[in-house]
């Protein structure tokens, strides 16, 4: 077994192209990697801060963790600093790193019921969404989440290129890709609150695709009626989705 695990561990992974091999930690996106990661940070992180930390707290805190992704919350500022001085200790003794960019500490409260903006509140990056606070309908503070912008504008750009660089292949194939990049992203992005992403994403693609289309030849223009009624009639793309009520 731990044979195999090295083989995992030395099998290197693609990054921009190029095959990396790491010569330390797991390869990202390497099939160990969250495996590996589930079973050393619990002992690193999960068991020592419910055995050792939430004694010590003044006030209520709690984990959420993912693979190597977690957030730590504290009801008051003074514990949320006394963790984020004892942490990087704690991983340094596992010859583990903190991400520099990546770990922060943030001032994420709700604002009283009367407050119009969530000034001050803050936001921060987690698994590829943007967790703020908003209003629901009838006027309470709740926390939403939306698509990271850096996360979409590479996808949309991605999605522009594909288009361009496929646009002679025949239709079907060209359909069967998008509905592909579009269930994709509608699978992992498809939560409560995330729905104008999801059709900013749709609409995107449906403009890359008619754009492109239409540059296949001198005399190939597709005008946008002609190009409605073909996607929505022919080759319909999928629609936007919330797929996870969380």
């Amino acid at each position: 077994m731990l044979r195999r695990i090295g083989k995992w561990l030395h099998a290197g992974g693609l990054e921009a192209g190029e095959l990396m091999h790491p010569d330390k930690g797991t390869p990202q996106g390497g099939v160990m990697s969250p495996l590996l990661a589930n079973v050393f940070v619990h002992h690193v992180l999960d068991a020592w801060f419910v055995k050792d930390v939430v004694p010590r707290m003044q006030g209520h805190c709690f984990l959420t963790r993912f693979a190597d992704d977690c957030i730590i919350g504290c009801a008051r500022e003074a514990d949320a600093r006394r963790i984020m001085t004892v942490l990087p200790k704690r991983f340094t003794r596992f010859r583990l790193t903190m991400h520099p960019e990546k770990t922060a500490l943030i001032a994420f409260e709700r604002p009283p019921s009367r407050n119009r903006s969530a000034g001050g509140m803050g936001t921060f990056d987690l698994l590829g969404c943007t967790h703020y606070g908003a209003k629901t309908r009838q006027g309470y503070w709740v926390i939403k989440r939306k698509t990271v912008g850096k996360r979409l504008r590479r996808f949309m750009k991605e999605s522009w290129t594909w288009c361009r660089e496929n646009r002679h292949a025949p239709l079907q194939e060209q359909h069967w890709t998008l509905c592909s990049k579009l269930r994709g992203s509608y699978q992992y992005y498809g939560i409560r609150g995330n729905f104008k992403m999801l059709e900013v994403v749709c609409e995107h693609i449906e403009r890359a695709w008619h754009y492109w289309l239409s540059t296949r030849s001198h005399k190939g223009y597709i005008n946008w009626q002609k190009f409605e009624g073909f996607v929505r009639q022919k080759l319909p793309l999928p629609k936007p989705r919330i797929l996870h009520n969380i």
